[in-house]
């Protein structure tokens, strides 16, 4: 998703092409410039720079030569011509040049985690805009490291100058993932899941429920993670796309052993999606009935009525390896599981669709600011903490697996055995213990 159009100030108006905002939305997420200072317009000196640009939040500073080069800082704290140094891990120095639209845009962070710019103009040591008030820039490698080819292409002499204001910040791209994964951990994760046993010795394999909307990708998260496990994409489960709902029965579904994993220690339990309106979908009375272990597999879910004790498919003395140990879900429907006190996490699906970030490269997941504000929103929502909300990419159109793809998923599954691990604590005794 690009950046909205900048908005007009009377007649002063961005001097951005389409390309030229397409390479600058590269660096943001859901976010809206607003043109606050124009120097052919305002004049190129740091005074009327102050006037138009102080306390204004997170701005970008946008430059432009005759070379073609379009460059500038971003910082996400406000000016305020206090002359001292300014510390913001979030800043950056930028640069993409018009005429080579091949290459992927310049971004260079501070080598200094404590200095960011000096607040007497725009002045980011390295590179200084408006150098001396004149239509100049000053460019000296330092605290910023970059080749003056690549960020200008040797020529300082400014046609223009622009600053904008970075509205809705939540959208800015973090530099350092604020969640580490181990990118190269597949065969680890995958060796972690198989060695894992409940503490509990009745119980052989952590069942765990997931629950969510019609086209949430429930059906589609256990095919996408047998496919981790086997090595190739599989589609046991039958899947609908968003509004289609093609799961109408209680499945239990096993992980079969295979070259990488010896043991599953877990099996997956797929329900009717939860749907709006009066008997449509899951009744909230058969999904406590699935928590206590009393559905069992293939049972056909009637939206008119919950199941009843005489029906063939009702377990009436279920054991606690029949109980379902961890509820994943993406939509609040955890009431009736606080409850039981039984442990729940929080699967956000589809994180390429709704982030283009993430769309173009999964590792971004942990960096984009959009994607951590709808994790807190889950998180707020469904009252969980935000460390059991995990984002995931689902297999839908894939021929072959994707080692990012597995990794998220496995993560995922990891979060949920330890999910589960809490859930035993509580009928911990020594003497049952697995060996």
């Amino acid at each position: 998703m690009y950046l909205a159009e900048p908005i007009i100030m009377s007649t002063v108006t961005s001097s951005l092409n389409r390309w030229q905002k397409k390479e600058l939305c590269s660096f943001f997420n859901n976010a809206n410039l607003s043109l606050l200072f124009k120097a052919s317009v305002h004049g190129f000196n740091a005074t009327t720079f102050h006037e138009k640009c102080n306390t204004q939040g997170p701005t970008v500073i946008v430059a432009y030569n005759k070379s073609g080069y379009v460059f500038g800082a971003f910082t996400s704290k406000s000016y305020a011509q206090t002359g001292q140094n300014v510390v913001d891990d979030k800043a950056f120095l930028f640069s993409f040049n018009d005429k080579e639209m091949k290459g992927d845009p310049l971004r260079v962070v501070s080598g200094n985690p404590q200095y960011a710019f000096t607040d007497n103009g725009p002045n980011f040591d390295s590179l200084v805009f408006l150098y001396n008030n004149t239509a100049n820039a000053y460019s000296n490698p330092g605290t910023y490291q970059f080749d003056p080819q690549k960020m200008h292409g040797n020529d300082l002499q400014l046609t223009e100058c622009e600053v904008y204001r970075v509205d809705r910040c939540t959208g800015l791209y973090y530099f350092k993932p604020w969640r580490n994964v181990q990118w190269n951990s597949e065969q680890a994760l995958l060796s972690t899941i198989s060695g894992w046993k409940p503490s509990v010795s009745s119980v052989k394999q952590a069942r765990i429920l997931l629950v969510g909307p019609v086209g949430a990708g429930k059906s589609s998260f256990f095919n996408s993670i047998n496919s981790a496990f086997k090595g190739y994409v599989s589609s046991q489960a039958n899947t609908g796309t968003a509004g289609t709902r093609l799961t109408t029965q209680f499945r239990p579904y096993y992980i079969k052993p295979s070259n990488s994993v010896t043991h599953a220690p877990f099996i997956l339990c797929d329900t009717m999606g939860l749907e709006d309106g009066v008997n449509t979908g899951l009744d909230v009375d058969d999904f406590a009935t699935i928590l206590k272990g009393h559905i069992q597999d293939k049972y056909q879910f009637n939206p008119l009525m919950p199941i009843q004790p005489d029906s063939p498919h009702f377990h009436k003395s279920p054991g606690l390896k029949d109980k379902i140990h961890c509820v994943v879900f993406v939509i609040d429907i955890s009431r009736k599981a606080n409850q039981l006190s039984i442990p729940q996490l929080g699967l956000m699906t589809k994180v390429d669709e709704a982030c283009p970030l993430v769309a173009e490269d999964l590792k971004n997941v942990y960096q984009s600011h959009y994607i951590n504000k709808m994790m807190q929103e889950i998180s707020s929502q469904l009252g969980v903490s935000l460390s059991v909300v995990v984002p995931v990419k689902n297999y839908y159109q894939e021929l072959e697996i994707d080692s990012q793809t597995d990794i998220l998923l496995l993560n995922a599954v990891v979060q949920m055995l330890r999910a589960a691990e809490g859930y035993f604590d509580d009928f911990y005794n020594p003497e049952e213990r697995s060996e």
